[in-house]
């Protein structure tokens, strides 16, 4: 069985609207794995709000509406996905930020991969092309 570290990128492709939104197959294949329990995945505390985040911005920009932005949130918190508070992540992910110039908020996502020994999927392949030399990163066209 897999293991994944999910980036809040790759939640974003289950809730936006199918339009324009590129890697959507791969993200829906992940999560037709996790239902499955071929996969499991693993998130830290902050890919609860940066989920919320991501909705509120597709209501402010009329890409959702708000009805269907509270349908995606509810859909995917039923999916009880295991999560790990930052507070345990923080300072190594304060470490890496530091050292690869990337968010904290990025990096609370590779420290909970680095501890677990488990990959961190994204969707944001910029983030992967970056830093998959040093961390262990899969870009989520490569699933």
């Amino acid at each position: 069985m897999s293991s994944f570290v999910l980036d809040a990128s790759v939640a974003a492709k289950w809730m936006l609207p199918a339009q324009g939104e590129p890697l959507r197959d791969e993200a829906f294949r992940l999560l037709d794995a996790y239902g499955a329990g071929e996969v499991d995945l693993l998130v830290p505390d902050i890919f609860w709000a940066e989920c919320g985040n991501i909705v509120w911005k597709a209501v402010r920009q009329r890409r959702l509406a708000r009805i269907n932005a509270e349908l995606v949130l509810s859909s995917i918190l039923r999916r009880h996905i295991a999560t790990v508070p930052s507070t345990k992540l923080l300072a190594d992910a304060v470490s890496i930020a530091i050292d690869s110039g990337r968010s904290v908020y990025d990096c609370l996502y590779l420290a909970l991969a680095a501890e677990t020994k488990m990959q961190l999927i994204t969707a944001d392949e910029h983030l992967a092309n970056a830093l998959a030399a040093r961390y262990p990163i899969k870009w989520l066209g490569a699933y």
